[in-house]
Protein backbone atom coordinates (compact mmCIF):
# COMPACT_ATOMS: atom_id res chain seq x y z
CA UNK A 1 0.00 0.00 0.00
CA UNK A 2 1.28 3.80 -1.04
CA UNK A 3 1.65 6.05 1.84
CA UNK A 4 0.01 9.67 0.67
CA UNK A 5 3.91 11.02 -0.68
CA UNK A 6 4.47 8.16 -2.66
CA UNK A 7 1.12 8.32 -4.19
CA UNK A 8 1.89 11.69 -4.85
CA UNK A 9 4.96 10.91 -6.40
CA UNK A 10 3.79 8.29 -8.53
CA UNK A 11 0.63 10.33 -10.19
CA UNK A 12 3.67 13.51 -10.43
CA UNK A 13 6.03 11.14 -12.77
CA UNK A 14 3.09 9.93 -14.40
CA UNK A 15 2.13 13.57 -15.56
CA UNK A 16 5.48 14.29 -16.51
CA UNK A 17 5.98 11.62 -18.52
CA UNK A 18 2.99 11.54 -20.53
CA UNK A 19 3.00 15.65 -20.59
CA UNK A 20 5.71 15.14 -23.00
CA UNK A 21 3.91 12.14 -25.11
CA UNK A 22 0.99 14.02 -25.78
CA UNK A 23 3.22 16.98 -27.27
CA UNK A 24 5.32 14.40 -29.19
CA UNK A 25 2.03 12.94 -30.93
CA UNK A 26 0.50 16.20 -30.86
CA UNK A 27 3.78 16.96 -33.33
CA UNK A 28 3.14 14.00 -35.07
CA UNK A 29 -0.93 13.97 -35.74
CA UNK A 30 -1.08 17.36 -36.58
CA UNK A 31 0.13 16.74 -40.42
CA UNK A 32 -2.68 14.25 -40.93
CA UNK A 33 -5.29 17.08 -39.71
CA UNK A 34 -4.05 19.04 -42.56
CA UNK A 35 -2.90 16.32 -44.80
CA UNK A 36 -5.50 18.66 -47.84
CA UNK A 37 -3.89 22.16 -47.02
CA UNK A 38 -0.08 20.71 -47.00
CA UNK A 39 -0.87 18.75 -50.49
CA UNK A 40 -1.70 22.13 -52.07
CA UNK A 41 1.00 23.87 -50.61
CA UNK A 42 4.32 21.85 -51.50
CA UNK A 43 2.75 19.08 -53.92
CA UNK A 44 1.07 20.80 -56.60
CA UNK A 45 0.53 18.69 -59.38
CA UNK A 46 -2.43 20.18 -61.02
CA UNK A 47 -4.34 16.84 -59.69
CA UNK A 48 -6.22 16.64 -56.53
CA UNK A 49 -5.93 13.06 -55.57
CA UNK A 50 -2.15 12.96 -57.01
CA UNK A 51 -1.29 16.12 -54.72
CA UNK A 52 -3.14 14.32 -51.70
CA UNK A 53 -1.81 10.92 -52.03
CA UNK A 54 1.88 12.47 -52.18
CA UNK A 55 1.15 14.43 -48.71
CA UNK A 56 -0.10 11.28 -46.85
CA UNK A 57 2.67 9.39 -48.28
CA UNK A 58 4.89 12.04 -46.39
CA UNK A 59 2.95 11.63 -43.50
CA UNK A 60 3.42 7.70 -43.60
CA UNK A 61 7.32 8.46 -44.63
CA UNK A 62 7.87 9.27 -40.90
CA UNK A 63 7.09 5.98 -40.05
CA UNK A 64 9.79 4.86 -42.11
CA UNK A 65 12.45 6.32 -39.87
CA UNK A 66 10.58 5.04 -36.53
CA UNK A 67 12.59 1.37 -36.58
CA UNK A 68 15.74 3.48 -36.97
CA UNK A 69 15.07 5.47 -34.03
CA UNK A 70 13.90 2.05 -32.37
CA UNK A 71 17.12 1.04 -32.16
CA UNK A 72 19.43 3.91 -31.93
CA UNK A 73 17.83 5.72 -28.96
CA UNK A 74 15.96 3.09 -27.65
CA UNK A 75 19.58 1.78 -27.76
CA UNK A 76 20.43 5.16 -26.04
CA UNK A 77 17.81 4.79 -23.09
CA UNK A 78 18.84 0.97 -22.27
CA UNK A 79 21.83 2.14 -21.73
CA UNK A 80 21.75 5.84 -19.80
CA UNK A 81 18.30 5.61 -18.89
CA UNK A 82 14.87 6.32 -19.57
CA UNK A 83 14.61 10.26 -18.07
CA UNK A 84 18.04 11.39 -20.38
CA UNK A 85 16.33 9.56 -23.36
CA UNK A 86 13.04 11.03 -23.37
CA UNK A 87 14.74 14.59 -23.22
CA UNK A 88 16.44 13.79 -26.36
CA UNK A 89 13.14 12.32 -27.84
CA UNK A 90 11.36 15.42 -26.91
CA UNK A 91 14.06 17.81 -28.62
CA UNK A 92 14.34 15.51 -32.12
CA UNK A 93 10.50 16.09 -32.38
CA UNK A 94 10.86 19.79 -31.51
CA UNK A 95 13.03 20.55 -34.58
CA UNK A 96 11.04 18.26 -37.29
CA UNK A 97 7.95 20.00 -36.00
CA UNK A 98 9.70 23.56 -36.43
CA UNK A 99 11.34 22.57 -39.77
CA UNK A 100 7.67 21.75 -41.50
CA UNK A 101 5.57 24.57 -39.40
CA UNK A 102 8.36 27.12 -41.17
CA UNK A 103 9.21 25.90 -44.41
CA UNK A 104 7.97 28.18 -47.16
CA UNK A 105 5.19 26.71 -50.22
CA UNK A 106 6.34 25.65 -53.47
CA UNK A 107 5.58 27.94 -54.97
CA UNK A 108 8.07 30.35 -53.26
CA UNK A 109 11.41 27.77 -52.81
CA UNK A 110 10.31 25.09 -55.92
CA UNK A 111 11.46 21.68 -55.34
CA UNK A 112 13.50 22.49 -52.33
CA UNK A 113 10.18 22.77 -50.58
CA UNK A 114 8.40 19.17 -50.39
CA UNK A 115 12.35 18.03 -49.99
CA UNK A 116 12.97 20.16 -46.98
CA UNK A 117 8.86 18.99 -45.78
CA UNK A 118 9.91 15.30 -46.10
CA UNK A 119 13.33 15.66 -43.91
CA UNK A 120 11.50 17.06 -41.54
CA UNK A 121 8.66 13.95 -41.38
CA UNK A 122 11.72 11.86 -41.36
CA UNK A 123 13.17 13.75 -38.35
CA UNK A 124 10.13 13.41 -36.24
CA UNK A 125 9.97 10.18 -37.34
CA UNK A 126 13.54 9.25 -35.70
CA UNK A 127 11.93 10.65 -32.28
CA UNK A 128 8.48 8.90 -32.51
CA UNK A 129 9.95 5.67 -32.85
CA UNK A 130 10.92 5.19 -29.37
CA UNK A 131 9.04 7.80 -27.95
CA UNK A 132 6.19 5.94 -27.13
CA UNK A 133 8.19 2.57 -26.10
CA UNK A 134 10.04 4.74 -24.07
CA UNK A 135 7.08 6.04 -22.15
CA UNK A 136 5.61 2.56 -22.28
CA UNK A 137 8.23 1.22 -20.25
CA UNK A 138 8.99 4.23 -17.48
CA UNK A 139 5.22 4.20 -16.61
CA UNK A 140 6.01 0.17 -16.70
CA UNK A 141 8.59 0.10 -14.51
CA UNK A 142 6.93 2.63 -11.65
CA UNK A 143 3.88 0.81 -11.74
CA UNK A 144 2.39 -0.63 -8.55
CA UNK A 145 2.21 -4.93 -8.64
CA UNK A 146 -1.41 -5.68 -10.22
CA UNK A 147 -1.80 -2.19 -11.83
CA UNK A 148 0.31 -1.80 -14.52
CA UNK A 149 -2.20 -1.82 -17.08
CA UNK A 150 -3.80 0.81 -15.76
CA UNK A 151 -0.66 2.68 -15.23
CA UNK A 152 0.70 1.70 -19.02
CA UNK A 153 -2.03 3.46 -20.23
CA UNK A 154 -1.66 6.72 -19.55
CA UNK A 155 0.58 6.08 -22.16
CA UNK A 156 -2.00 5.79 -24.83
CA UNK A 157 -4.29 8.22 -22.79
CA UNK A 158 -1.86 11.18 -23.25
CA UNK A 159 -1.97 10.51 -26.92
CA UNK A 160 -5.95 11.08 -26.82
CA UNK A 161 -5.55 14.05 -25.21
CA UNK A 162 -3.83 15.42 -28.06
CA UNK A 163 -6.28 14.11 -30.67
CA UNK A 164 -8.76 16.28 -28.49
CA UNK A 165 -6.78 19.11 -28.40
CA UNK A 166 -5.68 19.18 -31.91
CA UNK A 167 -8.82 18.48 -32.97
CA UNK A 168 -9.90 21.90 -30.63
CA UNK A 169 -7.52 23.75 -32.45
CA UNK A 170 -8.73 22.48 -35.71
CA UNK A 171 -12.24 23.99 -34.67
CA UNK A 172 -11.38 27.33 -33.84
CA UNK A 173 -9.27 28.05 -36.58
CA UNK A 174 -11.95 26.64 -39.20
CA UNK A 175 -14.57 28.88 -37.43
CA UNK A 176 -12.27 31.63 -37.49
CA UNK A 177 -10.38 31.70 -40.85
CA UNK A 178 -12.11 31.29 -44.17
CA UNK A 179 -11.36 28.26 -46.58
CA UNK A 180 -8.74 30.47 -48.45
CA UNK A 181 -7.16 31.48 -45.25
CA UNK A 182 -6.04 28.14 -44.42
CA UNK A 183 -4.52 26.99 -47.14
CA UNK A 184 -2.84 29.92 -47.71
CA UNK A 185 -1.07 30.01 -43.64
CA UNK A 186 -3.65 28.59 -41.64
CA UNK A 187 -2.69 25.09 -41.45
CA UNK A 188 1.02 26.62 -40.08
CA UNK A 189 -0.60 27.56 -36.53
CA UNK A 190 -1.12 24.56 -35.56
CA UNK A 191 2.26 23.12 -35.77
CA UNK A 192 3.83 26.30 -34.47
CA UNK A 193 1.40 25.87 -31.34
CA UNK A 194 3.49 22.87 -30.64
CA UNK A 195 6.35 24.43 -31.10
CA UNK A 196 5.34 27.33 -28.63
CA UNK A 197 4.47 24.39 -25.97
CA UNK A 198 7.86 22.31 -25.94
CA UNK A 199 10.22 24.69 -23.86
CA UNK A 200 6.84 23.82 -20.70
CA UNK A 201 6.68 20.06 -21.22
CA UNK A 202 10.79 20.13 -21.42
CA UNK A 203 11.09 21.75 -18.00
CA UNK A 204 8.56 19.42 -16.72
CA UNK A 205 10.78 16.42 -17.82
CA UNK A 206 13.69 17.61 -16.54
CA UNK A 207 12.26 16.56 -12.83
CA UNK A 208 11.48 12.96 -13.95
CA UNK A 209 13.35 10.59 -11.84
CA UNK A 210 15.25 7.46 -13.03
CA UNK A 211 13.28 4.18 -12.55
CA UNK A 212 14.28 1.75 -10.16
CA UNK A 213 13.79 -1.34 -12.25
CA UNK A 214 16.34 0.79 -14.40
CA UNK A 215 18.68 1.51 -11.30
CA UNK A 216 18.92 -1.92 -10.15
CA UNK A 217 19.72 -4.00 -13.13
CA UNK A 218 22.91 -5.71 -13.59
CA UNK A 219 23.76 -5.26 -16.91
CA UNK A 220 23.10 -2.64 -19.21
CA UNK A 221 24.11 -2.93 -22.82
CA UNK A 222 27.01 -0.97 -23.91
CA UNK A 223 26.65 -0.32 -26.96
CA UNK A 224 24.29 -0.61 -30.29
CA UNK A 225 25.86 -3.57 -31.97
CA UNK A 226 25.01 -5.37 -28.08
CA UNK A 227 21.63 -4.34 -28.55
CA UNK A 228 21.02 -5.35 -31.58
CA UNK A 229 22.40 -9.05 -30.83
CA UNK A 230 19.99 -9.05 -28.20
CA UNK A 231 17.51 -8.00 -29.82
CA UNK A 232 17.85 -10.46 -33.05
CA UNK A 233 18.25 -13.15 -30.24
CA UNK A 234 14.59 -12.37 -29.00
CA UNK A 235 12.99 -12.03 -32.53
CA UNK A 236 10.08 -14.02 -31.59
CA UNK A 237 9.17 -11.79 -28.95
CA UNK A 238 9.52 -8.44 -31.41
CA UNK A 239 7.90 -10.49 -34.19
CA UNK A 240 4.74 -11.07 -32.04
CA UNK A 241 5.08 -7.84 -30.18
CA UNK A 242 4.89 -6.24 -33.96
CA UNK A 243 1.87 -8.30 -35.00
CA UNK A 244 -0.10 -7.09 -31.81
CA UNK A 245 1.03 -3.91 -32.48
CA UNK A 246 -0.54 -3.64 -35.99
CA UNK A 247 -4.52 -3.36 -35.19
CA UNK A 248 -4.14 -1.14 -32.42
CA UNK A 249 -1.43 1.35 -34.89
CA UNK A 250 -4.30 1.24 -37.61
CA UNK A 251 -6.98 1.59 -35.13
CA UNK A 252 -5.52 4.99 -34.09
CA UNK A 253 -4.51 6.63 -37.08
CA UNK A 254 -8.18 5.82 -38.98
CA UNK A 255 -10.27 6.96 -36.46
CA UNK A 256 -8.01 10.14 -35.39
CA UNK A 257 -5.96 11.25 -38.18
CA UNK A 258 -8.02 9.80 -41.22
CA UNK A 259 -11.26 11.26 -39.75
CA UNK A 260 -10.42 14.97 -41.21
CA UNK A 261 -9.30 13.52 -44.22
CA UNK A 262 -11.87 10.90 -44.64
CA UNK A 263 -14.84 13.38 -44.25
CA UNK A 264 -14.23 15.69 -46.30
CA UNK A 265 -12.90 14.07 -49.61
CA UNK A 266 -14.63 10.64 -49.34
CA UNK A 267 -17.92 11.36 -47.54
CA UNK A 268 -18.13 15.40 -48.41
CA UNK A 269 -19.13 16.48 -44.51
CA UNK A 270 -18.11 20.08 -43.71
CA UNK A 271 -14.67 20.13 -41.75
CA UNK A 272 -15.99 21.36 -38.52
CA UNK A 273 -18.59 18.24 -38.17
CA UNK A 274 -15.01 16.15 -38.99
CA UNK A 275 -13.08 18.04 -36.15
CA UNK A 276 -16.24 17.87 -33.86
CA UNK A 277 -15.90 13.70 -34.83
CA UNK A 278 -12.32 13.13 -34.30
CA UNK A 279 -12.81 15.44 -30.98
CA UNK A 280 -15.69 12.95 -29.12
CA UNK A 281 -13.07 10.21 -30.38
CA UNK A 282 -10.18 11.31 -28.68
CA UNK A 283 -12.36 11.91 -25.45
CA UNK A 284 -13.45 8.34 -25.37
CA UNK A 285 -10.66 6.78 -25.86
CA UNK A 286 -9.61 8.68 -23.25
CA UNK A 287 -12.30 7.23 -21.10
CA UNK A 288 -12.10 4.01 -22.36
CA UNK A 289 -8.18 3.33 -22.17
CA UNK A 290 -7.72 2.87 -18.50
CA UNK A 291 -10.69 0.83 -17.69
CA UNK A 292 -9.60 -1.38 -20.29
CA UNK A 293 -6.20 -1.38 -18.35
CA UNK A 294 -7.69 -2.05 -15.28
CA UNK A 295 -9.77 -4.90 -17.02
CA UNK A 296 -6.67 -6.47 -18.70
CA UNK A 297 -4.93 -6.59 -14.70
CA UNK A 298 -7.98 -8.28 -13.09
CA UNK A 299 -8.62 -10.94 -16.20
CA UNK A 300 -5.11 -11.27 -18.31
CA UNK A 301 -4.36 -9.66 -21.06
CA UNK A 302 -5.20 -11.98 -23.77
CA UNK A 303 -9.32 -11.99 -23.82
CA UNK A 304 -9.42 -8.59 -24.57
CA UNK A 305 -6.67 -9.06 -27.58
CA UNK A 306 -8.52 -11.81 -29.11
CA UNK A 307 -12.62 -10.70 -28.60
CA UNK A 308 -11.75 -6.96 -30.18
CA UNK A 309 -10.08 -8.30 -33.02
CA UNK A 310 -13.16 -10.86 -33.60
CA UNK A 311 -15.55 -7.85 -33.49
CA UNK A 312 -13.63 -5.61 -35.59
CA UNK A 313 -13.77 -8.90 -38.48
CA UNK A 314 -17.74 -8.80 -37.50
CA UNK A 315 -18.73 -5.56 -37.94
CA UNK A 316 -15.87 -3.08 -39.18
CA UNK A 317 -17.62 -3.52 -43.25
CA UNK A 318 -21.34 -3.42 -41.97
CA UNK A 319 -20.99 -0.50 -40.19
CA UNK A 320 -18.95 1.47 -42.87
CA UNK A 321 -21.18 0.37 -45.54
CA UNK A 322 -24.15 2.03 -43.31
CA UNK A 323 -22.11 5.15 -42.79
CA UNK A 324 -21.30 6.03 -46.70
CA UNK A 325 -25.31 5.58 -47.61
CA UNK A 326 -26.30 9.09 -47.08
CA UNK A 327 -23.32 10.09 -44.73
CA UNK A 328 -24.17 12.75 -41.84
CA UNK A 329 -22.45 13.81 -39.12
CA UNK A 330 -24.20 11.56 -37.12
CA UNK A 331 -23.27 8.69 -38.74
CA UNK A 332 -19.74 8.88 -38.64
CA UNK A 333 -20.07 9.68 -35.01
CA UNK A 334 -21.59 6.46 -34.37
CA UNK A 335 -19.48 4.77 -36.42
CA UNK A 336 -16.13 6.36 -34.94
CA UNK A 337 -17.06 5.91 -31.32
CA UNK A 338 -17.99 2.09 -31.68
CA UNK A 339 -14.63 2.05 -33.48
CA UNK A 340 -12.95 3.73 -30.09
CA UNK A 341 -14.92 1.47 -28.10
CA UNK A 342 -12.67 -1.90 -29.72
CA UNK A 343 -9.86 0.71 -30.12
CA UNK A 344 -9.80 1.51 -26.26
CA UNK A 345 -10.42 -1.85 -25.27
CA UNK A 346 -8.01 -3.60 -27.18
CA UNK A 347 -5.09 -1.21 -26.87
CA UNK A 348 -5.82 -0.71 -23.06
CA UNK A 349 -4.38 -4.35 -22.61
CA UNK A 350 -1.85 -4.70 -25.78
CA UNK A 351 0.92 -1.68 -24.32
CA UNK A 352 1.12 -3.72 -20.97
CA UNK A 353 1.62 -6.97 -22.52
CA UNK A 354 4.42 -6.06 -25.06
CA UNK A 355 6.36 -4.50 -22.05
CA UNK A 356 5.92 -7.76 -20.30
CA UNK A 357 7.42 -10.26 -22.87
CA UNK A 358 10.51 -7.98 -23.33
CA UNK A 359 14.07 -9.05 -21.98
CA UNK A 360 14.62 -6.17 -19.67
CA UNK A 361 18.18 -5.64 -21.05
CA UNK A 362 16.57 -4.35 -24.44
CA UNK A 363 13.10 -3.52 -22.82
CA UNK A 364 12.72 -0.13 -24.28
CA UNK A 365 14.42 -1.21 -28.03
CA UNK A 366 12.29 -4.05 -28.14
CA UNK A 367 9.46 -2.40 -27.51
CA UNK A 368 9.91 0.50 -29.84
CA UNK A 369 11.44 -1.42 -32.62
CA UNK A 370 7.74 -3.75 -32.17
CA UNK A 371 6.12 -0.58 -32.19
CA UNK A 372 7.66 0.94 -35.24
CA UNK A 373 8.25 -1.80 -37.21
CA UNK A 374 3.98 -2.45 -37.02
CA UNK A 375 3.67 1.47 -37.45
CA UNK A 376 6.47 1.53 -40.78
CA UNK A 377 4.80 -1.31 -42.23
CA UNK A 378 1.21 -0.84 -41.81
CA UNK A 379 -0.57 1.31 -39.24
CA UNK A 380 1.23 4.43 -40.64
CA UNK A 381 0.46 4.28 -43.94
CA UNK A 382 -3.19 4.11 -43.11
CA UNK A 383 -4.56 7.39 -44.34
CA UNK A 384 -2.85 6.76 -47.81
CA UNK A 385 -3.81 3.18 -47.92
CA UNK A 386 -7.37 3.90 -47.16
CA UNK A 387 -7.58 7.06 -49.88
CA UNK A 388 -6.11 4.83 -52.36
CA UNK A 389 -8.46 1.66 -51.82
CA UNK A 390 -11.60 4.40 -52.37
CA UNK A 391 -9.94 5.64 -55.31
CA UNK A 392 -9.46 1.93 -56.94
CA UNK A 393 -12.67 0.78 -55.74
CA UNK A 394 -14.95 3.87 -56.14
CA UNK A 395 -16.62 1.92 -53.10
CA UNK A 396 -16.24 4.83 -49.52
CA UNK A 397 -16.73 1.59 -47.77
CA UNK A 398 -12.85 0.34 -48.50
CA UNK A 399 -11.04 1.53 -45.38
CA UNK A 400 -12.93 -1.25 -43.76
CA UNK A 401 -11.05 -3.94 -45.76
CA UNK A 402 -7.72 -2.39 -44.45
CA UNK A 403 -8.56 -2.84 -40.79
CA UNK A 404 -10.29 -6.31 -40.99
CA UNK A 405 -6.80 -7.47 -42.30
CA UNK A 406 -4.78 -5.36 -39.64
CA UNK A 407 -7.19 -7.66 -36.82
CA UNK A 408 -6.38 -11.11 -38.70
CA UNK A 409 -2.82 -10.17 -37.89
CA UNK A 410 -3.65 -8.99 -34.79
CA UNK A 411 -5.36 -11.88 -33.61
CA UNK A 412 -3.07 -14.10 -35.01
CA UNK A 413 -0.20 -12.11 -32.79
CA UNK A 414 -2.21 -12.56 -29.42
CA UNK A 415 -2.49 -16.32 -30.14
CA UNK A 416 0.94 -16.71 -30.84
CA UNK A 417 1.78 -14.79 -27.55
CA UNK A 418 0.84 -17.36 -24.88
CA UNK A 419 3.80 -19.36 -26.00
CA UNK A 420 6.33 -16.38 -25.14
CA UNK A 421 8.00 -15.79 -21.39
CA UNK A 422 5.33 -13.34 -19.99
CA UNK A 423 6.14 -11.48 -16.52
CA UNK A 424 2.73 -11.49 -15.03
CA UNK A 425 0.87 -8.64 -14.53
CA UNK A 426 0.96 -8.97 -10.39
CA UNK A 427 4.74 -8.70 -10.76
CA UNK A 428 6.67 -5.98 -10.60
CA UNK A 429 9.36 -5.14 -12.68
CA UNK A 430 11.72 -4.24 -9.85
CA UNK A 431 11.87 -7.85 -8.79
CA UNK A 432 10.88 -10.07 -12.10
CA UNK A 433 13.55 -11.67 -14.26
CA UNK A 434 13.52 -11.21 -17.92
CA UNK A 435 10.87 -13.49 -19.78
CA UNK A 436 12.91 -16.34 -21.32
CA UNK A 437 12.58 -16.28 -24.88
CA UNK A 438 10.35 -18.70 -26.80
CA UNK A 439 12.46 -20.84 -28.89
CA UNK A 440 12.98 -20.44 -32.89
CA UNK A 441 10.70 -22.80 -33.73
CA UNK A 442 7.66 -21.40 -32.72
Amino acid sequence: MLSPIERRKKIGAVLRVASGNFLEMYDFIVYGYYAVYIAKTFFPTGNEFTSLMLSLVTFGAGFLMRPVGALVLGAYIDRHGRRRGLLVTLALMAIGTLTIAATPGYATIGIAAPIIVVMGRLLQGLSAGVELGGVSVYLAEIATPGNRGFYCSWQSGSQQIAVMFTAIVGLSLTAIFTPAQMGAWGWRIPLLIGCLIIPVIFWMRRSLEETTAFQHRAHKPKALGEVVRIVAKNWVAVLVGMMLTILTTTFFYMITAYTPTFGRQALKLDPQSTFFVTLCVGLSNFILLPIAGAISDRIGRRPLLIVMPLLVLATAYPAFAWLVVAPTMGKLLSVALWLSFLYGMYNGAMIPLLAEIMPAEVRTAGFALAYSLATAIFGGFTPAVCTYLIERTGNNAAPALWLMVAAVVGISGAFWSARIGQIKPETSFDLAAPPAPAPSRA
